[in-house]
């Protein structure tokens, strides 16, 4: 076990959070969170008071940060700037919408969803042709 190598930080990437304190807390748990030098992190507590002024900047800011390969954001804080999120469309960093504790997963309001079907349907529609 001491002969382990070490992943380089160069190549390494993060994942971000927008969710619910519950939601952040078990990532947090399991290691997911981070702190960089000028004491910024890679996640955004959404409460009652959190703006959605906040909610945007804290999206704008993950997804053009270059250290971050994957965004996590609970789906009823997407819905609350869908526009963004739907306007969205490079592939890194990913953004993945998950369900939290007090609001349930909606596939209908998913974008990321929505997209992987339209793709499917027009492959099979293609295929069908042939």
């Amino acid at each position: 076990m001491a002969n382990k190598i070490p992943i380089p930080t160069k190549s390494s990437a993060l994942i971000a959070m927008i969710a619910d304190e519950d939601t952040i807390t078990g990532f947090l748990l399991a290691g997911v969170g981070n702190v960089d030098l000028r004491r910024k992190t890679n996640y955004l507590i959404v409460d009652s008071k959190t703006t959605v002024k906040a909610i945007e900047d804290a999206f704008k800011e993950f997804t053009t940060s270059e250290d971050i390969a994957i965004v996590l954001i609970s789906q009823y804080v997407a819905n609350m700037i869908r526009f963004l999120v739907d306007s969205y469309n490079k592939p890194i960093p990913a953004i993945l919408e998950i369900p939290s504790k007090d609001h349930p997963y909606d596939p209908t309001h998913d974008s990321v969803l929505s997209r992987v079907r339209y793709l499917f349907s027009a492959e099979s529609v293609a295929s069908d042709r042939r």
